[in-house]
């Protein structure tokens, strides 16, 4: 498999853990909000402002699409990205899927001390409402989420050292680290 697709709700650790696999298996690294901001000229906040949802998940779909052609590479999806179209479906046959699984509660302290400022879905949520909306939006997500080929866990290091072992890649001289 030469191309690696994490799929997990906002929090979860897909671009820092993207970062470390791709680094650790000689990959390249594409994450796709980052790749859809480039060609856009704008950030997701923008484009969900002015063009909408519906727009933006068929940019979404298209960037998938162009960053699924690469190869020897692993790609961040956005959050949502696995829950409209086939997308899911698209990522299983181009490549291997996995679900960096974690509970509300674990996302929810993940969000609230690194990433709420920066999202706008999560402005003003904290605490016990906030697990409430995560909880909600896993509910959701968690059908489209569990079509993954692996499901993985943990703390970002034994995260990244599970997605090798799956993945069965080794980088030339990296034999006896994984």
């Amino acid at each position: 498999m030469n191309r690696i697709f994490l799929i997990g709700y906002m929090g979860s650790g897909k671009t820092t853990v993207g970062r470390l696999l791709a680094a650790r298996l000689g990959y390249g690294f594409i994450d796709m909000d980052s790749h859809i901001e480039e060609k856009q000229f704008k950030s997701v906040p923008q484009i969900f402002a002015e063009l909408g949802e519906e727009k933006f998940r068929l940019l979404e779909q298209q960037s998938l699409h162009e960053v699924a052609e690469f190869d020897h590479v692993v790609i961040s999806t956005g959050g949502g990205a696995p829950c409209f179209f086939d997308n899911m479906g698209y990522m299983n046959k181009r490549g291997m899927t996995v679900y960096l699984k974690l509970s509300p509660e674990e996302l929810a302290e993940r969000l609230e001390s690194s990433h709420a400022n920066k999202r706008p879905l999560l402005a003003d949520r904290k605490g016990e409402e906030l697990k409430q909306f995560i909880t909600e939006g896993l509910a959701k997500r968690e059908p489209f989420y569990a079509q993954a080929a692996y499901s993985v866990s943990g703390e970002i290091e034994s995260t990244v050292s599970q997605i090798c072992v799956l993945s069965g890649i080794k980088k030339p001289g990296m034999e006896n680290k994984l």
